[in-house]
This record gives structure tokens, sequence and C-alpha cells, in this order.
């Protein structure tokens, strides 16, 4: 399985005002975990390491953007 890139999502704006939505009322410290439990939860459904470790890559790209 190879880590899709390109727009994947069927109703982005829908995916994205719900993911706000989860947000909206939580402490930053409650966000980050929220965050992190989302990311486990993908990370399990995925299962798939080599995947994984490609979006870990490119998303640690974010580094150099500083």
């Amino acid at each position: 399985m190879a880590l899709i890139t390109t727009p994947n999502i069927a109703r982005p704006d829908e995916f994205f005002a719900a993911l706000t939505d989860l947000h909206r009322e939580l402490t930053p410290a409650q966000s980050e975990a929220v965050n992190a439990k989302l990311i486990l939860l993908l990370a399990n459904h995925i299962g798939d390491n080599a995947v994984l470790a490609e979006a870990m890559s490119i998303a640690a790209e974010v580094r150099d953007e500083r």
C-alpha cells in the first residue's frame, strides 16, 4: 500500500468542519490529547508501517518550513 497524498476525502469541507467542531470548546491540553488519540486510531486503521513511516517523514518536513 502506498501513501495517498492527493486529495482523497469525499467531502473535505464537511470533514474540516467536523474536525474544527471537535476542538471548538477544548482546552489546548484537551485538543492535543484528542489529536494524539485521533492519530493513533488512524495509524492503527492504516496498519502498514511503511505507509506510516512515509507519512511521518512528510509531516516532519514542517521543521524545514520554519
